[in-house]
């Protein structure tokens, strides 16, 4: 899964913004709470439009003492799936290596860049942030 820390520098280091859809896995970004990984469901948590912001309602939650929270209280942990969508036609390739994964991109000007990791979501991020 995606490194918290990396997942918080896509929104400010980035810029990627998040239309939250079922399936998606976020944290609240709190002290106590972002251990907790939530996902959009509709049965449990769904994204609700209120006048010009959308809030994460948590329905029929017994465990949590939470009724929403908007989304700037949520950090978005993409999966791979999502960020090979956001590298679009600039991801060339994914390799297997001793090391973990390696993603291949190409940057604006043409040139390849390859980055590694242990983990294959926070490999694609990387390259995100690389763009």
């Amino acid at each position: 899964m995606i490194d918290l820390e990396l997942a918080r520098r896509l929104v400010h280091d980035a810029g990627v913004l998040w239309q939250p859809a079922a399936g998606d896995r976020f944290v609240i970004d709190a002290e106590l709470l972002t251990g907790q990984v939530f996902w959009i469901s509709d049965l449990t948590v769904e994204p609700q439009s209120f006048a010009d912001q959308t809030v994460l309602g948590f329905n029929g939650t017994t465990e949590w003492a939470l009724d929403s929270v908007t989304l700037d209280q949520a950090v978005w942990l993409p999966r791979e799936d999502q960020l090979r969508e956001l590298l679009g036609d600039r991801f060339l390739s994914l390799t297997r290596t001793e090391d973990g994964w390696e993603v291949t991109y190409a940057a604006s000007d043409g040139t390849r860049h390859t980055v590694t990791d242990a983990d294959v979501e926070n490999a694609y991020a990387t390259a995100v942030l690389g763009l």
